[in-house]
């Protein structure tokens, strides 16, 4: 049981006789258990959670239930958990809210290069409406981040340091509980990004020194709409909503139960999966897809990113030859991303992968392909199928359509 609903079976990788779906990193398929357990909070238990009477009642201690869960996932206590409707709303209470509560007049704030737009474009407002000084840090080969440049960094007028647990692209992981400590050393606050982590490996926001720590229900198979930032008891960032004092007065407005609650329960399903081994079985269903791809086609295929720090459902590589979205348009039979933007049908290489310093072609090459909790072995097998056929057909000069698996 969870939350007092009957636990369902898991959900599949996609919708029956669908296109495989690898593309968790983009967005989780809300799981059925998530789904049971919102509908009450839509029909029968629609009073609201401040008031006093009889109608309140049961939508304030669902409320209070799915704060504890959502605590629980990440090493914070209940009081800590402020719901927002997105990973970038959580984002941005947490870099406006402490730089606007600093009370300095020119506050530094240091990030790196591969952060989510949500931060990267919330920072260049401030600096332009507050005159926030902005430090981007640079990411080597892998993406990652040199604690000594941000020991470098660091200086008296900085109020925060915001670096992501996990990059949407690559995986990559960042040294948090490191940089988090030389942060606190110089006074400053910690915020990390970890709308792709939780719930995908241990995370612990007291343990990595992560004052602030936002998450997003649509990456845990919840729906989208309904997110989370964990603000660290003490603090006061400045409200993101202003009104009647809902979420520690964070976020004004009527609290939407039936999405918290599947906050709250795709958070304790989460911490299920990960005790019973899943990020495991994830990083072995993914480097199966990559022998699969490297054996097939030798010489061709690139990792991006790095071998080990990285998330367990998460392969980014380039296949010489064949551009990302010429060999997913070659495979509709397959649900996965690229790593090019098409801008009127000029295709540019991601910023991420551009400052990790790849080449153009490998850039315009990448393939993100992302697994989830329905990723089954059959699934592995016929995305590698579909790619290696594309791929073949690409170095042929005959990727001009779909194609079939390759026997």
């Amino acid at each position: 049981m969870t939350g007092g609903t009957p636990l369902l079976p898991p959900p599949e990788s996609g919708p029956a006789g669908g296109p495989v779906y690898l593309d968790h990193n983009a967005t989780t398929p809300v799981d059925p258990r998530v789904a049971a357990a919102m509908e009450p909070y839509l029909t029968g238990h629609f009073g609201n959670p401040s008031s006093g009477h009889h109608y309140g009642e049961a939508p304030r201690r669902a409320l209070a239930g799915a704060r504890a869960r959502v605590a629980a996932l990440v090493g914070a206590r209940a009081g800590e958990v402020v719901f927002t409707g997105s990973g970038s709303e959580a984002n941005l209470l947490a870099l406006r809210g402490t730089v606007l509560a600093s009370g300095r007049d020119r506050p530094r704030v240091v990030t790196q290069a591969t952060e989510h737009p949500s931060v990267l474009e919330t920072l260049r407002a401030l600096r332009r409406l507050h005159g926030v000084r902005v430090t981007v840090l640079p990411v080597d080969g892998d993406g990652l981040v040199d604690p000594a440049r941000l020991a470098a960094a660091l200086d008296e007028d900085t109020v925060l340091v915001s670096v992501m647990a996990a990059n949407n692209e690559t995986g990559a992981l960042q040294p948090v509980a490191e940089l988090a400590a030389l942060a606190r050393r110089h006074g400053a606050l910690f915020h990390c990004d970890a709308a792709q982590a939780a719930g995908r490996i241990p995370l612990d926001a007291t343990a990595l020194g992560a004052d602030l720590l936002t998450m997003a229900g649509h990456k845990l198979y919840a729906p989208k709409g309904i997110a989370a930032l964990r603000v660290r008891a003490g603090l006061r960032p400045e409200p993101v909503v202003y009104g009647g004092g809902q979420e520690g007065g964070l976020r004004a407005g009527t609290e939407n139960v039936a999405l918290a609650v599947a906050l709250g329960t795709a958070a304790a399903l989460a911490a299920a999966d990960l005790a019973d081994g899943a990020p495991g079985r994830l990083a072995a269903l993914r480097d199966r897809l990559h022998r699969r791809l490297d054996a097939a086609l030798p010489g061709r295929v690139r990792l991006n990113g790095p071998v080990e720090r990285r998330l367990p459902t998460t392969l980014n590589i380039s296949v010489d030859g064949a551009p990302g979205h010429a060999l997913l348009a070659a495979t509709p039979g397959l649900a996965a991303s690229t790593g090019s933007a098409c801008h009127d049908g000029d295709h540019r290489p991601s910023p991420v992968l551009t400052a990790m310093g790849l080449d153009g072609d490998r850039a315009l090459g990448a393939l993100r392909l992302s697994l989830g909790r329905g990723t089954t072995p059959a699934d592995v097998e016929t995305a590698a199928d579909l790619l290696v056929g594309a791929a073949r057909s690409a170095r042929a000069g005959l990727l001009t359509g779909p194609v079939r698996p390759f026997s």
